[in-house]
């Protein structure tokens, strides 16, 4: 059981978006935000689903609007910031979910265009949706980001390359952008929801024998994501965060953290 509290109304007033947010991770994310108290908005490419999130999202009570999207599309990213904060008022939070695994195959025999769209929607879609909302959050002097990663992203793997090279990257991204926007108020964080069964993972082959007991609750990293927006880990901006860490005990770390450069894409010699 997670130890974070996400029922009450930690998050009234706050705007955020979510991509990916059709079904799986995203889905639970944007509904555990609504919960807490924000508006959300939806995005993602299939419509039905995005339907359906809105709708469970205003069974509970919340408010929510979609988007249909590719993240990979510049004009279709802009238009959604901008009609979410007509509707809602400026983006506070943007939670960059969506993305894709690519196939289970050496380099050797992938189809080079597909390996490529793989970077294409979990690296430059992010990309493209923090260009979109910072010039807004600079100006307001607050916001966060929180990349979805994946401890894929941290070690190689013999059966297929791209989602992990993809999410060391957005890794990177994360603590240049935590960099960039340090001055301005904003915090940007990468956190990893776990082995969570999810339509693209129960596809992939390696994943295929895990036992039931090593699959990690979809609700973590919405619960990870409400903390996060409240401010209280605003010190560890830039940091990888896991779901399964428990996030009080490391805020309480702060300073030993920063210290020592942990959590964090280095390079140790």
């Amino acid at each position: 059981m997670s130890n974070l509290e996400t029922e009450n109304n930690q998050l009234i007033g706050q705007v955020a978006i979510v991509t990916g947010g059709g079904r799986g991770i995203g889905r639970s994310i944007a509904q555990i935000l609504a919960r807490a108290g924000a508006k959300v908005a939806v995005a993602a490419r299939t419509r039905d689903q995005l339907d359906e999130t809105v709708a469970l999202i205003q069974q509970q009570g919340g408010q929510a609007i979609s988007f249909t999207l590719d993240v990979t599309d510049q004009l279709a990213v802009e238009h959604m910031v901008s009609e979410t904060t007509r509707q809602f008022g400026p983006v506070d939070l943007l939670v960059n979910n969506a993305g894709i695994a690519g196939d289970e195959a050496p380099i050797w025999e992938v189809d080079a265009a597909d390996w490529w769209h793989v970077l294409e929607v979990n690296l430059k879609g992010p990309f493209l949706c923090a260009r979109a909302v910072l010039p807004g959050m600079i100006a307001r002097q607050r916001g966060k980001i929180i990349n979805v990663v994946s401890g894929a992203g941290t070690r190689p793997s013999a059966f297929y390359s791209g989602y992990p090279v993809s999410k060391a990257a957005l890794f990177r991204l994360t603590d240049c952008l935590a960099e960039m926007t340090s001055t301005h108020g904003i915090s940007v964080f990468a956190i990893s929801p776990g082995l969570v069964r999810t339509a693209m993972s129960q596809d992939l082959s390696l994943f295929k024998d895990v036992p039931d007991s090593d699959w990690v609750p979809v609700e973590r990293a919405g619960e990870l994501c409400v903390f996060l927006a409240t401010g209280k880990a605003d010190r560890l901006s830039g940091r990888y965060l896991h779901v399964l860490d428990d996030i009080t005990e490391l805020v309480q770390r702060t300073d030993e953290i920063l210290e020592n450069d942990l959590y964090a894409l280095r390079l140790r010699k």
